[in-house]
């Protein structure tokens, strides 16, 4: 519709609304204006499938998501961008044909979070390519030609947390960027499906966090078959990982001599590799404590065993690391646990017909055996007490007995009203009539001392003021036997 309707009815024309969104919006300030064959919404900058051969500009500095894919940008320069772009966190270079990116190239995005470059045609990554991005989540590189991988292309990425490298020419397995979870200690899932890989070093990627591990995806690859392999994706299937239910048809591996590849599931039992699934165990121990991990193989008599542990270290039969010894019935002795003590261990078999892998997960929980008991023992304890004096105060002042079984003939003139007044407010025990002689004692307090506030006997007895005539007559000195002095003495708990 070309007229717009008013609040009452009335056609309006949405020439002022538009004026007032354009003045509103960034791109009609001073910040800069929208670049020519691209689309500006708020802090968007959308340049995609404009037949561009180089980067736009000038492009404005509160930019935030800039998307330039599906364009002819095949070399991306240092010089890209004129000046600095702080709000940039996500940039788009997919579909450009890119074949090179500088090393400065994202000298000017410190803050970027999301960086596309999947589907053009990189063949390397070099040196430091990322080292500016310290704060980069998520990178794309899928669907290019990369073989060759340098390996501090990813260094001071300590916020990365899902790298892409699916689609490309890897043949050889990075396992720099994961050995010693320093280079990229945020990584959660890394894609290398569709590569060159020939082979996968099963051990020490047992070794990984079980968060990594557990989304780690090799499909597509042409590797070659064997059991470490099988037990890896076994162990995946039995947790029902995605990284291999999704895409089992695609797990596929190499036999010798063979003229198609085998799915890597159906290795068990046959030959001539005839590998036996991995068991798993769990394990939880303490700080300090000594633990004995079983190797319990089906495989008897077995010489040929040795230890893994979740650092990669081999324990055979010569002797252990110090904390780590392998005893005479094959099973692993750790002493004094430490927390770095914690992960997956392999006990791996080899017999002449058959190889078993035993997988024992160790839970180290970081406190003693006895520190956390003992203190909830004595928290509990404590409460209990503190409510118990409670308890026994209250009792001192309700339900305090009677001295006498009789009281004596001597008649007690009664308080004043004022005192009364104050008896009521301060005191939990009632005034009491004078008693009649010959009658069982009422009152709780003695009258050879005379009652003090609360129905408190004083020792000793605080001296009473003069009486004095008049509306504020007797008034008493105070008491710090009062309600209030007894219930300081006892322990506040939070």
């Amino acid at each position: 519709h070309s007229m717009a309707m008013g609040a009452v009815g009335w056609p309006v024309s949405p020439m002022p609304l538009l004026l007032a969104l354009a003045l509103l919006s960034p791109w009609g300030s001073a910040g800069g204006t929208c670049p020519q064959r691209c689309v500006c919404a708020s802090n968007i900058l959308s340049c995609s499938q404009a037949a561009l051969s180089s980067v736009p500009s000038p492009l404005p500095r509160f930019a935030a998501v800039l998307d330039l894919s599906h364009n002819n940008i095949s070399r991306f320069r240092a010089d890209w961008a004129p000046g600095r772009l702080a709000h940039l966190h996500a940039l788009l270079l997919s579909h450009n044909g890119l074949s090179f990116v500088s090393t400065e190239a994202f000298s000017h995005v410190p803050h970027l979070r999301h960086l596309d470059l999947s589907s053009n045609r990189l063949r390397a990554l070099e040196e430091n390519l990322f080292s500016d991005l310290v704060e980069l989540e998520v990178l794309l590189l899928y669907n290019n030609e990369i073989s060759a991988v340098d390996r501090t292309a990813f260094e001071n990425l300590i916020h990365l947390r899902k790298l892409y490298l699916g689609q490309n020419r890897i043949s050889r397995f990075p396992l720099e960027l994961l050995r010693d979870g320093s280079r990229l200690p945020q990584l959660a899932l890394l894609d290398l499906s569709a590569n060159r890989l020939r082979g996968v070093p099963v051990g020490e990627l047992q070794a990984l966090p079980a968060w990594l591990r557990d989304r780690l995806y090799l499909h597509a690859n042409p590797l070659l078959c064997d059991c470490p392999l099988f037990q890896l994706v076994a162990r995946g299937h039995r947790r029902r990982l995605s990284a291999v239910l999704d895409f089992q048809e695609e797990l596929r591996c190499w036999l010798p001599a063979a003229s198609a590849p085998v799915a890597i599931l159906s290795l068990a039992g046959r030959q001539p590799l005839n590998c036996s699934e991995a068991r798993e165990a769990v394990l939880e121990a303490h700080l300090g404590d000594t633990v004995t991990l079983s190797c319990d193989s089906r495989l008897r008599g077995a010489r040929n065993r040795h230890w893994v542990t979740p650092g990669g270290e081999r324990v055979s039969e010569e002797g252990g690391n110090g904390s780590a010894a392998l005893l005479a019935n094959g099973s692993l002795q750790l002493r004094a646990l430490r927390p770095e003590d914690a992960g997956t261990y392999a006990c791996w078999v080899g017999g002449p017909l058959l190889n078993e892998t035993l997988y024992l997960e160790l839970l180290v929980h970081n406190f003693t055996l006895h520190g956390p008991h003992d203190t909830l023992n004595t928290a509990y304890t404590t409460l209990v007490g503190c409510i118990l004096s409670v308890v026994l105060v209250l009792i001192y002042l309700y339900l305090t007995p009677c001295r006498c079984c009789c009281c004596r003939g001597t008649d007690k003139p009664p308080a004043p009203r004022d005192d009364s007044i104050n008896s009521s407010v301060l005191s939990a025990t009632p005034n009491h009539a004078a008693a009649v002689p010959g009658e069982p004692c009422r009152s709780r307090s003695s009258s050879t001392t005379g009652p003090g506030q609360n129905g408190r006997f004083k020792v000793g007895g605080t001296p009473q003021a003069p009486p004095r005539h008049g509306p504020k007559a007797q008034r008493k000195v105070s008491d710090p036997d009062s309600v209030s002095s007894v219930f300081s003495d006892t322990p506040i708990v939070v």
